[in-house]
């Protein structure tokens, strides 16, 4: 009986070991994403100053750098990582990329950009109707 119930504790003391070690890692990879953000977005705006203006891609793009930092920022806080985030995320990274390219872009492709972006925003306008009617 004595064997078993040492058995059980060391268990119970590597689950604990394990999920320490969990969330250190995950704590550590937050704090690199985050801090890789704002190395990232900071680079950018210097390089966007020492070139004395801002195009729209450009504005985007810092729009996409906030919408990650902010996500990361409420990940690490609340342990949930909010998909309306990502959903602004893609639909600005899809709006940058047709603004960017559009000269290049078959009509094709920007008819099924723009769908992309119309059920992304469909999907959170669903995500707020299910989140509503559960207040």
């Amino acid at each position: 009986m004595t064997r078993n119930a040492g058995i059980l504790e060391m268990f119970k003391r590597a689950h604990r070991t394990g999920g320490t070690m969990v969330e250190i890692f995950k704590s550590l990879s937050l704090f690199i994403i985050g801090a890789s953000i704002i190395w990232s977005a900071t680079h950018f705006y210097v390089h966007l100053i020492h070139r004395g203006y801002a195009t729209l891609q450009d504005l985007l793009l810092l729009f996409v750098y906030l919408e990650i930092g902010a996500m990361t920022g409420i990940y690490f806080k609340t342990g949930k990582l909010p998909v309306r985030f990502l959903i602004y995320v893609a639909v600005t990274a899809i709006a940058r990329y047709l603004v960017v390219d559009v000269d290049h872009l078959k009509a094709m492709s920007v008819l099924t950009m723009s769908i992309a972006v119309i059920v992304l925003m469909a999907a959170l306008w669903v995500s707020d109707h299910i989140h509503s009617s559960e207040d």
